[in-house]
């Protein structure tokens, strides 16, 4: 014979209740975002990257879209939202056009470590490595073309002028003595050419 189930206590009657009206809070929030993104003609964050295609980028671009990179990437704000991996916009400013070529022509031979779906056999990015050179070359020259600018996450070099977030958390958590000790390379343009010549030479790094 089955247990009588027992009724809820007061606490957990407020535990449920409260947990209940976040979650229906935030569905319809979420529904109100996606409402006012799709009506807005400004987009909802403020755009940190920039893109100024040549001729042969802007067949790269048609290529990478036609070709399925959208399913598994993002590039000029269009595609999937996985991960960062999956955003290309900006990754021109962290790597070369000749290593975006060699990687999609060998990508286990190019890439840091294993990849997840361009390793050969069976898996969904396994062709690009078998598409025509010329084509591989316009897409490399496409990505390469996807720049960010100062101060964005994919960016190697720190935002111009002042930057609330930054220096709210020095303030707060930074010792006193370090005001002394230590130099804010915003305000030093060497800083920023060495900064900006380390991180291209990075850039050619295989």
């Amino acid at each position: 014979m089955a247990k009588k189930q027992q009724p809820l206590k007061p606490g957990e009657k407020i535990l449920f209740t409260v947990a209940g009206v976040f979650i229906v809070f935030a569905i319809l929030a979420f529904i109100a975002m996606q409402i006012f993104m799709a009506k807005s003609d400004k987009p909802l964050f403020a755009t940190k990257t920039h893109a100024a295609l040549s001729a042969e980028g802007q067949q790269g671009s048609y290529l990478f879209r036609v070709n399925g990179c959208t399913t598994c990437h993002r590039a000029l704000r269009n595609g999937t939202n996985m991960g960062r991996t999956a955003d290309l916009d900006g990754i021109g400013s962290r790597r070369t056009m000749q290593w975006m070529y060699a990687f999609l022509q060998d990508p286990q031979k190019n890439y840091d470590g294993e990849t997840i779906d361009h390793l050969p056999g069976e898996r969904s990015a396994a062709y690009v490595a078998k598409m025509p050179k010329e084509e591989l070359h316009a897409i490399a020259v496409f990505l390469s073309e996807l720049k960010s600018d100062q101060g964005s996450s994919s960016s190697p070099i720190p935002p111009k002028g002042e930057s609330p977030f930054i220096d709210s958390m020095v303030k707060t958590w930074a010792p006193k003595e370090w005001k002394s000790k230590y130099k804010d390379i915003r305000d030093d343009p060497e800083v920023l050419k060495r900064a900006n010549e380390a991180a291209v030479e990075e850039m050619k790094k295989p």
